[in-house]
């Protein structure tokens, strides 16, 4: 059977106050398009379906109208959606009991039996090959905050005890994986699906919301049984490999969500299942309906900058068309006049001036030279800063065991 892993769609989203509805729309024909042309049996989407946890009720109907569009389009295609750290899980949940009568799962948070046990039993989904058959067997474990996993078992004497956070995720996908494995048939697969951050992820710059701060939230590959076909992640927006495994994978967003994407290819993932696990998986390039220019390249001083700008020849188009700029500048002063000349510069010209990034260079004895621009500075975090003064200070990177320490105590500050 085939399934397609797409995630992180970000509907609502804006790019520095511009609106992208039209992108959004772009891509999810383009989507409803390749479901039918690459015969898909089932459709996972991993998280961050909205940008906000209270999107826009544009952003919502883009949302079910996409999901009518593919029942009258794919009258067999399962689609499984679970909720990301943007969601609101309670929200997406919502219409589930009329998606369902349209092959449509929503998992949006976890829930307990009156026990007190997580129920397990609502993560599992099946997935219909074309004869109409189980082909597979869905895990989807939605965004998990700490209190959604389960409990730990008390440590043996003398082993290290297990972050909790992390050992109940873990121990969630074995509990979700022995339910599948004793519900297999012969030649069905498992598959998982997750939003989360993996062991060596690689972010995209700007663009991602930290989970938890410290970045202590990051989950070993080794967390999915090796009984697993495939594993379908949502949350960082580059494709990428987990562990250097090619079963377990995050497809990224479908869009660029920052200008440091730029030159990246957005993707979706074609899995070919057989024999109950992935024989095949295939990027699927998404096309660009706008495209995102930075100028110049790299920051370059204001004269350089506006000469390149009023340089620029771009053919006219519609309004919703046009390009979205960020214009890079290497100041060694404070320039008052500075979106005023560029935007003089860029005066008749069909583009959509998003974002000026001026960068100020910082000679002090630790980094001669090193530069950071004003966004940067405004995206620093406190363990961001933790981290910067203990490596300025001490010469060596701050230990594990020290930035949960800070961690903890941003926690208790926060809680007070």
């Amino acid at each position: 059977m085939r399934l397609l892993h797409t995630s992180d769609w970000h509907l609502g989203q804006t790019l520095h106050n511009y609106e992208r509805s039209y992108e959004h729309q772009c891509f999810l024909d383009w989507l409803l398009d390749t479901i039918v042309a690459e015969q898909v049996d089932a459709l996972l989407i991993a998280g961050d379906v909205f940008d906000t946890a209270n999107p826009s009720s544009a952003a919502q109907k883009q949302l079910y109208r996409f999901l009518q569009q593919a029942r009258a389009r794919a009258p067999q295609l399962d689609i499984v959606v679970i909720a990301g750290n943007h969601d609101s899980p309670g929200r997406l949940e919502a219409p589930g009991p009329l998606l369902e009568a349209h092959a449509t799962h929503v998992i949006g948070h976890v829930l307990r039996t009156a026990s007190g046990e997580i129920d397990v039993e609502r993560h599992l989904v099946p997935l219909h090959a074309a004869d109409g058959s189980v082909g597979a067997l869905c895990l989807a474990i939605p965004f998990l905050r700490p209190g959604d996993v389960p409990r730990m078992p008390a440590a043996e004497d003398g082993a290290a005890p297990l972050d909790p956070y992390l050992g109940g995720i873990s121990l969630l996908y074995q509990q979700a994986y022995a339910l599948a494995s004793s519900r297999r048939q012969p030649g069905q697969a498992i598959v998982a699906m997750g939003h989360c951050h993996m062991v060596d992820g690689t972010a995209s710059t700007d663009s991602e919301r930290r989970i938890v701060i410290g970045n202590t939230e990051a989950l070993p590959a080794a967390m999915f049984d090796p009984g697993i076909a495939y594993a379908a992640l949502g949350h960082l927006h580059l494709s990428q490999r987990v562990g250097k495994k090619e079963h377990l994978r995050y497809c990224g967003s479908p869009l660029p969500l920052s200008f440091s994407e730029v030159q990246y290819q957005h993707q979706v993932l074609r899995i070919d299942l057989e024999g109950g696990v992935a024989r095949e998986v295939t990027p699927l390039m998404v096309p660009r309906a706008v495209q995102l220019m930075r100028v110049p390249p790299r920051p370059a001083p204001l004269d350089q900058v506006l000469a390149a700008l009023e340089a620029l020849e771009l053919e006219q188009c519609a309004p919703h068309l046009q390009p979205y700029l960020e214009v890079r500048v290497l100041l060694d002063a404070p320039e008052p006049g500075l979106r005023g000349r560029i935007e003089a510069a860029l005066r008749g010209k069909p583009v959509r001036l998003a974002k000026i990034e001026p960068t100020r260079k910082q000679l002090d004895a630790g980094e001669s030279g090193a530069a950071m621009s004003l966004d940067q500075l405004a995206q620093l975090q406190p363990d961001d800063i933790f981290r910067r003064l203990y490596l300025q200070r001490h010469g060596s990177e701050a230990p594990e065991e020290q930035l949960r320490a800070f961690a903890e105590l941003l926690a208790m500050q926060g809680s007070a």
